[in-house]
């Protein structure tokens, strides 16, 4: 199947597509009807076989397991390192949290992380009475073409601002304002030689489901994703990779009954309560029928052929409208060459709002998004979206200069 057919292919299945161009997947991918399907087929069937009978449990075991393991396969990881969680930011905090700290050991994190994970290592910060040092990476802007000197400089501030009482590092596998690339496999193999060997979060909502993130996830201590942006998948729902050293050492402090190897019964004596793999971090009652519908977007995703040639043709995409609106004059990518993934931000002049560009071009049915820091406007292109699309948001860009 050439990239005409399975855009067409796939775009035919979903409904957000037939009345929008579309440029939000970094916000919210739109859902497949196959897997809207899914989702109240499940829903049908729960309430047949249940909702709280003993025919229900095995249907509940299957959808979950049945996840876990399509999961662990994407993440390329034993289904134990997969926790089932709502989103990126609970699939960060939870195993953060239980993480053992001592008073005066730092926190790293990038100046591109989103709100809800600063938040939450602020807060770490203030209970434990740890230091927070900012690692500077929004100025790293060369593109694809130049990357190694991206990675290159990459590592000459990590090296920077690493101390010995460095115990966490916290960075997104793909920046979400700027869209570069983190190498996460080889900031794994450099803080294996710090005498600290600081822990490794990674943000990974940007990654999963546009590139192949099997690598990375193996080998950082968090690798926390979600299923509704790239992956087409239902809101409320995703997954964090723990590696085995964050299993040995972090104890669950947001705790339900699923975090329990025995749901029924609670000893006050017993200490070794909870599970011993990841479901340890699991909580209590969630949302049964999106599992069906996250499945479902995976498998569509898959039959449009194999990871790095979906990326191959997201980055042909990206490196088109990257050309695009750098020949707009007054547009100025944040990116000085094509951007290495399908996230494609820009600056507009000075003195034109982003956030009524953003309502301008939604009246004409063209979504995109604006951001804060660095205020820009961020365009993102998926194996879904088409040639024409990336002409007609020029052309409406070039309308504002």
């Amino acid at each position: 199947m050439n990239a005409i057919e399975s855009q067409e292919s796939i775009r035919s299945l979903i409904p957000a597509l037939s009345n929008k161009i579309y440029f939000n997947y970094g916000g919210q991918g739109p859902l497949p009807n196959p897997s809207l399907d899914a989702i109240t087929n499940s829903w049908k069937k729960i309430q047949i076989l249940g909702p709280f009978t003993e025919d229900i449990w095995p249907f509940i075991a299957k959808e979950i397991n049945e996840t876990r393991q399509l999961l662990a396969k994407a993440c390329g990881v034993t289904p134990r390192r997969i926790a089932l969680t709502e989103n990126v930011t609970s699939g960060c905090v939870i195993p953060l949290l239980g993480i053992p700290f001592n008073p005066g050991d730092r926190i790293l994190i990038s100046d591109c992380e989103h709100p809800g994970v600063i938040a939450a290592c602020k807060e770490l910060a203030k209970k434990k009475g740890l230091i927070l040092d900012k690692l500077p990476v929004n100025g790293l802007r060369e593109g694809i073409d130049r990357y190694k000197e991206n990675e290159n400089q990459f590592f000459d501030l990590l090296a920077k601002n690493l101390t010995r009482k460095s115990r966490l590092v916290v960075v997104s596998h793909i920046l979400w304002n700027t869209g570069q690339l983190i190498p996460i496999e080889r900031i794994v193999k450099f803080l294996s030689n710090h005498p600290n060997q600081p822990y490794l979060l990674v943000d990974a909502a940007q990654s999963f489901g546009q590139i192949d993130v099997s690598g990375a996830a193996s080998q950082a201590d968090i690798y926390a994703f979600t299923g509704h942006k790239w992956a087409l998948g239902p809101e409320g729902l995703g997954g964090v990779v723990v590696s085995e050293r964050v299993l040995n050492d972090s104890s669950p402090v947001l705790i339900g009954w699923r975090s329990l190897k025995d749901e029924s019964v609670c000893d006050l004596i017993e200490r070794n309560q909870f599970h011993k793999d990841s479901r340890r971090f699991e909580i209590a009652t969630s949302c049964i029928p999106l599992l069906a519908g996250l499945r479902s977007s995976l498998m569509l995703i898959e039959k449009e052929g194999k990871v790095s040639s979906r990326k191959e043709n997201i980055l042909k995409l990206s490196q088109k409208l990257w050309e695009n609106l750098n020949a707009i004059n007054g547009i100025s990518p944040l990116l000085k060459g094509p951007p290495p993934s399908g996230l494609v931000s820009f600056k507009l002049p000075k003195g034109i709002e982003t956030n009524k560009v953003v309502r301008e071009l939604g009246k004409n049915r063209i979504w995109v998004r604006s951001l804060k820091e660095p205020d820009c406007l961020r365009a993102c292109v998926h194996i879904t979206s088409l040639n024409n699309e990336l002409t007609k948001l020029t052309k409406s860009i070039s309308g504002f200069i």
